[in-house]
């Protein structure tokens, strides 16, 4: 690789590393300081909000992004806060399905326009 290639290439990884900096702590603020969750949580809304009635933890750790004991901390937060709700799969004793309850619904529908704002407005400027 060319310097000059090596040098396109890092300033693109900046650029863009810059840009994610920049949209993930405008939403994680925007989102923490109006509806008391992260992004994190949010993103995990989301899915479960997205998912036909029931969603499996593996599923869930890879819309997330997280490693697996991260998102099952993740959950049993959500699950705490009543937001969410644990199943023992029936057809695979070991498999963990996740549903949002109803006020887990309300915290979504009621962070979903914030989030859109935020990233119009930061990945649009």
């Amino acid at each position: 690789m060319s310097d000059v290639a090596e040098q396109t290439l890092v300033r693109e990884w900046h650029e863009l590393f810059a840009r994610h900096a920049a949209v993930f702590n405008a939403l994680e603020c925007q989102l923490q300081e109006l509806h008391g969750i992260g992004i994190n949580e949010f993103e995990a809304l989301e899915r479960l909000a997205t998912c036909d009635r029931k969603c499996r933890g593996a599923d869930l750790t890879d819309a997330v992004h997280l490693s697996q004991s991260a998102t099952s901390r993740l959950v049993a937060r959500l699950e705490r806060e009543g937001l969410v709700e644990r199943a023992i799969c029936d057809a695979d004793r070991r498999g963990i399905f996740i549903t949002l309850t109803d006020a887990g619904r309300r915290r979504y529908a009621e962070a979903k326009p914030t989030h859109r704002a935020i990233l119009s407005r930061t990945l649009h400027a």
